[in-house]
């Protein structure tokens, strides 16, 4: 578990300018590395941040497509919200626009895989998600703040069965 020092220090650090310019090319490929070697029971980012890995259907290629991503659990257990901050660079994140075009897919959590359905927030929802995430991890504040474009939030839950 990581300690609240650590914590404050990873926050901090992912706020930076530097941190969104390197992370996007190095921690999701240390992710899909280490997740793939202990066979989906860690995932190195998830030692301050929940994490999963999306299995989403490629918008363009209809490919099946595996992105790392931070996760915020709901309390229902069955479902998560992704956030599309992209470390808090211009432009939506590709796997945002597979799950608009392809809602269903599968998330890796815990080591076991999850069919899910994603649902993009908007409104009064998206408004009361964005406030628990603040509260969640606040760093995602500051990616907003550099980007013209609202940052997406998807709900995705547990398939039934």
């Amino acid at each position: 578990m990581a300690t609240a020092l650590g914590v404050r220090l990873v926050r901090k650090v992912s706020s930076t300018r530097l941190f969104a310019k390197v992370a996007p090319h190095v921690v999701p490929a240390l992710d899909r590395g280490v997740h793939r070697l202990t066979r989906g029971r860690v995932l190195l980012s998830a030692r301050m941040l929940p994490g999963v890995i999306l299995t989403s259907t490629g918008a363009r290629t209809g490919r099946p497509r595996r992105t790392p991503l931070a996760c915020m659990p709901g309390e229902d257990g069955r479902s998560w919200v992704l956030v599309g901050s992209n470390f808090g660079r211009p432009g939506h994140p590709a796997w945002t626009h597979n799950l608009l075009a392809h809602p269903e897919a599968s998330v890796s959590w815990k080591g076991r895989d999850v069919p899910v359905t994603a649902r993009l927030l908007t409104g009064e929802e998206r408004a009361v998600a964005w406030r628990a995430l603040l509260a969640f991890w606040p760093p995602y504040a500051v990616y907003q703040a550099r980007v013209e474009r609202e940052i997406r939030l998807f709900r995705i839950t547990r398939n039934p069965g």
